[in-house]
């Protein structure tokens, strides 16, 4: 069956706005719900995009919004929740309940695909609410009828991301950067693979019911990252690495900050090392590095 009609749960986010992109790049029409126009004016110019204002997390929304579709993605996360058990209220609102409303409306409107974007090493033993929750979602979206496809990225970097950019501009108003976990590894995808990565899956019917990792060619420590982005972005910074203690002092600070900078529950993800066990990508795929893509918008020039 020829994917014609795709739903984009999220689409208006840094991730989601790559997908509707390339959906609509490939001829296919995108329908992107939000809760507020404003957040998808960047997207009313392609041509066949169709946004809807509506609230995803209602009672009825996603059976509202599936019917006339032939494939939905899922594409909603968060990194912060208020304490609870066992996620938090706003980990089990976005990353169990919704995926699980989404797969009983799929069910009772017969969508034929259904893709799910978690997140790498999500399991229901992980150290974090974050992963735990991701973990819970996946088996939540697993529990319709249609076998879903299911994605786990490590950090995903691109224009408009909030890992990169956060650490090139805080290199630019800083004279050096405490850095929490500095051992911590990450293998970034760029954002245009997932993407392409998603599109293609919707494509392949024989990518119903897998799960698949998605990285990019090579691993780094948060370190080396840190230092990446400072020096791309035109201020190389010295990068001084927090002990435990200090790391666990400063997670509990910014958290009570405006924007939460970082949590104690992304400090305890960052314990497992978010890099994948096998092939980068997919489909043989060939990942980009950062190195060539972050200096296309990092780099004093581009900016």
């Amino acid at each position: 069956m020829k994917i014609r009609r795709v739903l984009v749960v999220g689409g208006t986010g840094f991730i989601g706005t790559a997908v509707v992109r390339r959906l609509v790049a490939e001829g296919v029409c995108v329908t992107v719900p939000t809760r507020r126009l404003a957040h998808a004016q960047h997207l009313l110019v392609l041509p066949t995009v169709e946004i809807v204002r509506a609230d995803v997390h209602e009672d009825g929304a996603a059976a509202r919004l599936v019917r006339g579709h032939d494939a939905v993605v899922n594409l909603v996360g968060i990194l912060h929740s208020r304490p609870g058990s066992p996620w938090g209220p706003d980990f089990a609102r976005a990353h169990v309940e919704l995926p699980r409303a989404i797969a009983r409306a799929c069910d009772g409107a017969g969508v034929a695909r259904l893709l799910h974007v978690s997140a790498l090493k999500a399991s229901r033993d992980a150290p974090s609410a974050y992963l735990r929750s991701k973990a819970a979602g996946e088996e939540a979206i697993g529990e319709g009828r249609i076998a879903p496809t299911i994605l786990r990225p490590s950090v995903v970097f691109g224009p408009g991301d909030s890992f990169l950019n956060l650490f090139a501009g805080l290199a630019r108003r800083l004279p050096l950067l405490p850095l929490a976990c500095p051992q911590a590894r990450f293998q970034p995808v760029w954002v245009g693979d997932v993407a392409a990565v998603i599109a293609e899956a919707l494509a392949r019917p024989e990518s119903a019911g897998q799960t698949y990792e998605l990285c990019g060619p090579a691993a780094y420590s948060l370190r080396e990252l840190v230092r990446m982005a400072a020096a791309l972005s035109g201020h190389p910074r010295p990068v001084i690495g927090l002990p435990d203690a200090l790391s666990r002092v400063q997670a509990a600070l910014l958290e009570r900050l405006p924007g939460q900078l970082m949590t104690r529950d992304n400090l305890a993800s960052m314990r497992v090392d978010s890099v994948c066990a096998g092939c980068a990508l997919p489909f043989g795929r060939t990942p980009a590095s950062i190195e060539a893509i972050a200096a296309t918008w990092l780099a004093p020039a581009h900016r």
